[in-house]
């Protein structure tokens, strides 16, 4: 539609929902309509932008579902929809989304250049104790839609399994944003997390971790301080895949859901905090029950 301007000459408005007919009052060839229409569609459909703010938005969207245990409540993709749970494709309606939980401690990350959410919950009140790390993806950059939840959920005999300790450590930790001058790069982050996994096959990977003097660990509900003591230096020939990473640079925060294959088919869950170019904590999620069944 062409619209006027007493400050130029007529300019065009398109919106993609009326778009041929708008070229066709515009009098544009026929032939080349649908060339036009492709080129305006690609334009204002790389225009769209991610943002920090509608990926939160979502998350917190994840977890009032979880809370009611009611995934209908979610905006997900009305095709290729992906719903992960321990590193299997699954069925979300019957899935952990289906139960109700008291959640009583919750944290989110946000990643604007996968346009991804990581979300980690605790449920150490409720009648179901679990600990639980979900990425949440989108497609186009648009935020108001889901299009993949993928979910790392450890609960009553998974490796050192105790909500109410986990829920103590982890609420006890800092997790601000940090200063602009001090934000870690994303190549830095996806390179400790890449090589925090890489250790249990490569015999120099421990070393090459920048740690921190204050870094404490968290390995389900073991707590280690400081936690570059005690590392593997390889041995495994298994090297830990399927990696999916959520990198936060305002957090300093690398997290990556993997099967760690080196000591196992384990779904796994691997959030690294780094603060002043040091590492400052670690949290891991590892499943044990029902894995190969």
């Amino acid at each position: 539609m062409l619209s006027s301007s007493d400050h130029g000459p007529p300019r065009a408005h398109f919106s993609k929902r009326n778009l041929a007919s708008d070229l066709a009052r515009m009098q544009i060839p026929f032939q080349l309509r649908l060339p036009i229409a492709v080129a305006i569609f690609a334009a204002t459909t790389s225009s769209a932008e991610c943002t920090r703010e509608g990926l939160l938005t979502t998350a917190q969207s994840y977890l009032a579902a979880q809370t009611a245990g009611n995934p209908s409540t979610l905006s997900l993709a009305s095709t290729n929809f992906t719903y992960l749970q321990n590193n299997r494709a699954s069925d979300i309606a019957t899935g952990l989304l289906s139960i109700p939980f008291i959640i009583d401690l919750n944290r989110s990350t946000a990643d604007i250049a996968a346009c991804a959410s990581y979300t980690m919950w605790i449920s150490a009140s409720g009648t179901k104790p679990h600990v639980v790390g979900t990425q949440i993806r989108h497609t186009d950059n648009d935020t108001s839609i889901i299009s993949s939840i993928d979910t790392v959920a450890a609960t009553t005999g998974d490796l050192f399994f105790d909500a109410a300790k986990t829920l103590s450590y982890i609420r006890a930790e800092t997790w601000s944003t940090l200063p602009a001058s001090s934000q870690p790069s994303r190549a830095l982050l996806k390179s400790i997390g890449d090589a925090y996994l890489d250790m249990w096959t490569n015999a120099t990977a421990a070393d090459t971790i920048p740690w921190g003097t204050r870094c404490e660990r968290v390995e389900g509900s073991m707590y280690t301080n400081p936690c570059g003591g005690s590392l593997p230096h390889g041995g495994s020939q298994k090297v830990n895949g399927m990696r999916r990473y959520v990198i936060d640079e305002t957090i300093g925060s690398v997290q990556v859901s993997c099967q760690f294959d080196s000591l196992g088919p384990w779904p796994d869950s691997h959030e690294i905090r780094v603060e002043e170019g040091k590492v400052r904590y670690v949290h891991t999620v590892t499943v044990l029950k029902g894995v190969g069944s």
